[in-house]
């Protein structure tokens, strides 16, 4: 399975994409960010995301696109250009025909690093440890896209396991969207203590 993972952003946008399978070592194939100039005009900046995004679509063809879920926060313009390129990339993956997931910061840092309240430290040092880098990558939005793929390659078969059980389930789809969600973050974790052994062992 190979993952593109966004943390969407005008200014910053990061990207990073991961090649593998859950309970396997998983391997980094590229990260960077999308940059746009603070003073440019907001449409263009979009621009200048969209193509970013393409041009990592085009390089490395992924098979799943994983963004980050945008929450409401206090700065709201803020939460506003992040909520714009979000939408950006996601319009990039379904132009293309590419399945795209949604994850809350939480659930990334819980898959990752085990604790959904990890700061950017703590998920840029597993990030390095387990794609097996030399350093962290820079800047950290680059490491949270990384975050983003691997959450996804570990939370994907539990998701799509349980989603084929709700449909089979049908009425009673809320409680199952529920055990989908508490199943998932559940094996994301213990797939990030397994690596995490495996690594210091």
């Amino acid at each position: 399975m190979r993952v593109l993972g966004v943390d969407p952003g005008l200014t910053r946008c990061g990207v990073g994409v991961v090649e593998g399978v859950a309970g396997r070592p998983l391997t980094m194939c590229g990260v960077g960010v999308v940059r746009t100039p603070a003073d440019a005009e907001l449409g263009l900046r979009l621009v200048a995301v969209e193509q970013g995004i393409e041009q990592w679509l085009d390089e490395y063809e992924p098979e799943y696109v994983a963004v980050e879920r945008v929450f409401s926060q206090h700065n709201v313009r803020t939460v506003m250009g992040t909520a714009q390129a979000s939408a950006v990339a996601m319009l990039c993956a379904a132009r293309r025909g590419i399945p795209v997931a949604l994850h809350t910061p939480s659930e990334v840092k819980a898959a990752v690093t085990g604790s959904g309240r990890a700061d950017k430290a703590q998920v840029g040092a597993m990030v390095t440890r387990l794609l097996r880098l030399s350093a962290p990558p820079r800047p950290a939005d680059a490491a949270d896209a990384l975050a983003l793929a691997i959450c996804h390659i570990w939370r994907a078969p539990a998701q799509n396991r349980l989603q084929q059980a709700a449909v089979r389930i049908g009425p009673d789809r809320a409680v199952a969207q529920n055990r989908l969600q508490q199943a998932a973050a559940a094996h994301a974790a213990r797939t990030s203590q397994q690596a995490s052994k495996g690594r210091t062992a």
